[in-house]
């Protein structure tokens, strides 16, 4: 079974310690949501537990193989990593920005066949983004686009996938499509790890919730004992409501 384990790992610049002793695994069949205030350090333990920056000390692995250590075929053979920004070099076509997700496997991208051209296919009925295959995606809306991304993502046929804010700057209906896609990947035995800064659809949708704060993390659990109207007054400092698994922001603190 590939799963990510993160042990004791830190980041720091200088003096300044961004991330500091994170602990936590990642396992196909789960959701989990990263969740925290903005500058608590998510995106930069992520980075650093992908390999793809430097860690200042513990450790990442992947399947068993240190991350810093992973060429990038190996890793993405893996995992899927969408970054927080993710620029397009040039207005591709659609199904070739999707048939990005099997450059790993040596797929010759303008010439897709057999497992290749079938994954390709299945992640673009999964996504529904079928009518737009043809589409230059400068053409498309940022709801869209985000189903192109997550397309590419699932076309690579890896066992873990994670996302750094894959809804930012979409409207509710598209939020939900996305992190329909997501879980459906997870039903379909996958794991996934999503950067998330709106609560109510962390709790709607994870299995484990991960809480940082000034680069550590705080609590790791379900959203039944984890989310808590002290942690987002603490946290956020907003007043809220919590009702289940239903989350009212009321106002700042």
């Amino acid at each position: 079974m590939t799963e990510l384990v993160v042990d004791r790992l830190s980041v720091a610049i200088g003096d300044a310690a961004l991330v500091k002793e994170v602990s936590f695994r990642l396992n196909p069949g789960e959701m989990v949501a990263l969740l925290g205030p903005n500058g608590a350090g998510k995106t930069k333990m992520l980075r650093a537990a992908l390999g793809l920056e430097k860690k200042s000390g513990g450790a990442a692995t992947l399947g068993g193989a240190e991350t810093a250590t992973l060429d990038p075929i190996s890793r993405a053979l893996k995992l899927s990593y969408l970054p927080q920004t993710r620029p397009l070099a040039w207005p591709s076509v659609v199904r070739d920005i999707v048939a990005l997700g099997r450059f790993s496997h040596g797929a010759a991208l303008s010439r897709l066949k057999g497992a290749d051209a079938d994954a390709v296919n299945k992640a673009i009925a999964a996504c529904d983004i079928d009518h737009l295959s043809n589409r230059k995606a400068d053409t498309l809306s940022g709801g869209e686009l985000a189903r192109v991304h997550c397309a590419r993502a699932f076309a690579a046929q890896t066992p873990l996938f994670i996302a750094d804010e894959p809804v930012a700057a979409l409207d509710p209906r598209h939020q939900f499509r996305v992190m329909d896609l997501i879980e459906n990947f997870v039903r379909d035995g996958g794991g996934a790890l999503v950067v998330l800064h709106d609560i109510g659809l962390a709790a709607r949708y994870a299995d484990r919730l991960i809480w940082m704060a000034e680069g550590a993390i705080i609590a790791d659990g379900p959203p039944e004992e984890t989310l808590t109207e002290k942690r987002l007054a603490d946290l956020y400092g907003v007043k809220s409501h919590i009702d289940g698994l239903r989350v009212e922001i009321d106002g700042a603190l």
